[in-house]
């Protein structure tokens, strides 16, 4: 087993040498869909690039008097956690958010400060396409799919999603089988990226999952959800890891980058991904399925390794 673990170290320190970046490549421009496939989607690395939706009406218009307007009276789904993680571990729970139903107008109020919700991180970010679903008025805003990046897959996104919340809202370290295309509208979003790769130095548990729910008197509380099945997830924060009980994420190589208003991360499918985000920060992702194909074999095989390994530590 020592030598599996060995040549599992060996196997991500090379994939660093041979052809991954030390830091996230900016593009200044959309590409061509055939030079994206070749130099991004195939090699699976991440890159932002610059001016691919400066065409946008929604870098203009969706400002807090422009959302009220079109859409401030539309009820959605709005998490709710008391600290800002959703859907993360805590303690030896997968703990998810409170999922609450609200006016748009109401989102905006307790992110402007204007009224007091008595605790609670509210954040927007209700995935299955919540933009083209929830709010259909803003879709005029952006495009229904980025045409470079359908011509490069040869097939249109699954989902379009729309994301708003507090600077305290945090996405806890996971993966996607998604080919993703993060495009930041307003404020800034903070990533930590950690290739597939990586895979063999980033632990995983399997939780029981439960729910926040927030009491009459304000306090929260964690629901178990009896009946449901062992939620696989990654433990580590990569704000703090603790090395003593996670020794082996000291050989990850974890890569940060800010994307500001007016930029788009490229994320490749199955990245380890943790993300930050300046305060009522408002972002559009679109994701493409991924190619079930010997890359995601590979894949499997890496993971089904990486645990054999853990598990006889």
């Amino acid at each position: 087993m020592e030598d599996v673990k060995k040549r599992l170290a060996e196997f991500s320190l090379e994939a660093h040498d041979l052809y991954l970046n030390q830091s996230v490549p900016y593009l200044e421009e959309p590409p061509d869909p055939l030079q994206f496939y070749r130099d991004w989607i195939g090699p699976n690395k991440p890159c932002i690039i610059r001016n691919a939706f400066s065409h946008w009406p929604a870098l203009s218009r969706w400002s807090p008097e422009y959302l009220r307007e079109k859409v401030g009276s539309k009820v959605i789904s709005v998490a709710v956690t008391p600290n800002g993680y959703a859907d993360a571990v805590s303690g030896d729970r997968f703990v998810m958010p409170e999922e609450r139903r609200m006016s748009f107008s109401a989102v905006l109020d307790i992110i402007e400060g204007k009224v007091e919700v008595g605790g609670g991180v509210f954040y927007v970010q209700k995935q299955c396409s919540n933009l083209t679903e929830e709010l259909p008025e803003l879709t005029d805003d952006v495009e229904p799919h980025v045409s470079w990046m359908s011509d490069a897959l040869g097939k249109l996104p699954d989902a379009v999603n729309f994301w708003l919340g507090e600077k305290s809202a945090v996405t806890s370290m996971h993966k996607d089988h998604y080919e993703n295309l993060y495009c930041v509208i307003s404020g800034e979003k903070n990533f930590i990226l950690l290739p597939p790769t990586d895979r063999p130095f980033i632990p995983y548990g399997e939780y029981q999952p439960a729910l926040y729910h927030q009491r009459d008197d304000g306090e929260f509380e964690v629901v178990d959800q009896s009946g449901s099945e062992k939620v696989p997830w990654i433990p580590l924060d990569p704000l703090d890891p603790d090395l003593e009980r996670y020794p082996q994420y000291r050989r990850a190589r974890p890569l940060r980058c800010s994307v500001k208003a007016g930029e788009m991360l490229y994320l490749p499918s199955l990245w380890f991904h943790h993300v930050q985000q300046s305060h009522g920060c408002i972002a559009v992702n679109f994701w493409y399925d991924m190619e079930y194909d010997i890359k995601y074999n590979y894949f499997q095989l890496l993971e089904t390794l990486s645990d054999i390994t853990d598990r006889s530590t």
